[in-house]
């Protein structure tokens, strides 16, 4: 993880986005979580040799992609893929969010799905879902870097190995930069209130196509019930429980969620 830049960027609403592209066939845009992408990402992979022209953007603060300065919420970021679609001319789509870019994903949705086949949410943060006084979401902003893997993921040493132990000496100045701005892009992004938005729930049923929703049964920011009541706010959608996986399970079992997902698309 925390590769270098990605080959191609794209001009895009005052700011110049890297891109990622792999594969050919139907467009399926794919927006990562907070920890930003990576250039190997084995999902990412999987989806383009199934036969998707998977295009991965890093989202404005993350990666090296600037943010202009008002991009500040993930409205902000919302109107600018409106903008990337229509500037790639991407037609029947197949919009794919991990985590906070599930978040994305699903606001992104319930501004109009004139452009978008299906959603596929994984391990989506956004909504809130019960009362003011519980938690929902785990409050990883009070999270050291040591405590990430076992937070994260369900075995703790499969995320130490995809993110270099987190152990910034074994990083290249690169590699730490872009976890930095990955860390910081997402705390300006989700700080208050931590990773949702109050109203996200109840527009959800503006949402006219097919969703699918994956969670990591071991998901312990947001867990499989937060993830159930997440899909019940849909008009139609199906949700799956993966085993042996965490937040970020779809980095420890990406062929699992790979097969779901051809399933749901093939149906």
């Amino acid at each position: 993880m925390f590769r270098s830049a990605f080959p191609d960027r794209l001009d895009i609403a005052g700011t110049s986005i890297e891109l990622l592209t792999r594969g050919a066939g139907r467009p399926l845009l794919f927006l990562h979580g907070g920890h930003g992408v990576d250039a190997g990402d084995a999902l990412v992979e999987r989806l383009a040799a199934a036969g998707h022209k998977v295009i991965v953007p890093s989202h404005p603060g993350f990666g090296a992609s600037p943010r202009p300065p008002g991009v500040t919420g993930v409205d902000d970021l919302c109107h600018i893929y409106l903008d990337l679609m229509e500037a790639l001319d991407l037609r029947d789509v197949v919009l794919v969010g991990v985590s906070f870019g599930a978040w994305i994903a699903a606001e992104l949705a319930t501004m109009g799905t004139g452009r978008i086949r299906r959603l596929i949410l994984i391990d989506a943060v956004g909504v809130k879902v019960s009362d003011r006084e519980t938690r929902d979401i785990a409050d990883i902003f009070a999270t050291t870097v040591e405590d990430i893997p076992s937070l994260f993921f369900h075995d703790p040493e499969k995320g130490k190995a995809l993110f270099h132990g987190f152990d910034f000496k074994n990083m290249t100045d690169a590699e730490v930069t872009r976890f930095v701005r990955n860390r910081e892009a997402l705390l300006l992004y989700g700080w208050s209130p931590t990773l949702y938005n109050p109203k996200l729930l109840g527009r959800l049923r503006r949402v006219n196509v097919p969703v699918l929703l994956l969670w990591g049964a071991d998901d312990k920011v947001v867990g499989v019930e937060y993830g159930r009541r997440y899909a019940a706010a849909f008009k139609d959608a199906q949700f799956a429980v993966i085993g042996g996986a965490g937040h970020y399970g779809y980095l420890e079992q990406p062929d699992a969620f790979a097969s779901h997902i051809d399933t749901f698309l093939a149906a």
